[in-house]
């Protein structure tokens, strides 16, 4: 899947205008919650469940330090910077039990200079194969598009991920994005690993 890439205050300098991350609903069965320190728990018993997915969504999080820290910090620093329009993230919960899914997050750590947004999602072990990635992705797309001037997101993909490629290559279909040719290389743990890299224009000029 996508990678979250971790905010860091401060870590990225942009003109940013008040936009205040919304509540949207996915169909009549998921909903988009701004995410905040309540999910904390869930976040970390999903983390749990199926700790080597979480480092591929999540892959900044070192799992030799306290992940719950590094988890309250994460939703500390975006629960900071809602409403400056540098990064949106989502909770994902069930509309009827209120069960925490996933997270989908537009972050700020960007690969590419056209871009304001990196897309990144982390779906629960119980809730994968059956398309909520792709249709949280729809709706926040939705969105962005609606915008009185048009959004770049970038979607960067390990290239042994076959599952976020082919989520990537469907995003890129339906709205009309492009897969790079070339790698690009992203700094993780003193580390360079090289990731295809999509665009997807979103707005008025898209």
């Amino acid at each position: 899947m996508p990678m979250l890439c971790k905010h860091v205050l401060g870590s990225w300098p942009k003109v940013s205008m008040m936009v205040v991350t919304p509540e949207l609903h996915v169909g009549e069965d998921l909903l988009l919650r701004p995410a905040a320190n309540t999910i904390l728990v869930a976040m970390f018993e999903a983390y749990q469940e199926d700790a080597e997915a979480a480092q591929v969504a999540l892959p900044w999080l070192d799992p030799n330090e306290d992940v719950r820290r590094q988890l309250r910090d994460m939703l500390y620093d975006i629960e900071a910077q809602n409403g400056n329009d540098r990064l949106h993230f989502w909770s994902v919960h069930a509309t009827t039990t209120d069960e925490f899914v996933g997270l989908v997050g537009l972050g700020d750590e960007l690969q590419s200079l056209q871009a304001a947004f990196n897309l990144g999602y982390w779906v629960r072990r119980a809730h994968r194969r059956k398309g909520i990635a792709t249709r949280c992705v729809n709706t926040i797309f939705t969105w962005l598009a609606g915008r009185s001037t048009t959004t770049t997101v970038e979607i960067a993909v390990h290239p042994h991920n076959e599952a976020g490629l082919a989520t990537a290559e469907a995003i890129c279909n339906a709205w009309a994005g492009e897969r790079l040719p070339e790698f690009i290389g992203i700094e993780f743990n003193e580390r360079t690993v090289p990731h295809h890299l999509h665009l997807v224009d979103l707005g008025p000029e898209a």
